[in-house]
């Protein structure tokens, strides 16, 4: 029984440790919030990296992500960046994707890399443009 519980209690204690270091990784640099909305008509929050580069704001996303998902169901969507709100459209860029990871490697650094780890790699990743709304 004695063996069960620290098996039980160093699983757990490694959970914690990965949950402290993706937080720890995650949050150190900037961090924007996007807002979408879902099928339900609910806001749902996002927090993300993002970079620039040649005048315009990057993500970087999963096509399997619920908010990549969200941003191809919306004619726009917002997004908070240094406490500011702005509306904004996207356009894919396969063409980016590379230069994106790196950007993102130099900006995030090590997080960048634990994050990597944990998720399996980059080289499927979307590089998403953002591009501000019109204005009505």
């Amino acid at each position: 029984m004695k063996t069960l519980y620290w098996t039980v209690g160093i699983f757990l204690g490694v959970l914690l440790a990965i949950g402290i270091l993706q937080t720890a990784a995650s949050e150190r640099v900037e961090v924007v919030q996007l807002h979408t909305v879902d099928e339900a008509g609910e806001t749902k929050t996002t927090r993300l990296w993002i970079v620039d580069d040649e005048g315009f704001a990057y993500l970087r996303g999963a096509e399997s992500s619920g908010w990549v998902s969200r941003i191809r169901a919306s004619e726009e969507f917002q997004l908070t960046r240094g406490g500011e709100t702005a509306s904004y459209t996207f356009r894919l860029r396969p063409d980016k994707v590379e230069k994106l990871n790196r950007l993102m490697q130099e900006k995030y650094t090590w997080g960048d890399t634990v994050i990597d780890a944990l998720i399996g790699g980059r080289t499927e990743a979307l590089a998403i443009e953002l591009h501000p709304a019109e204005s009505p």
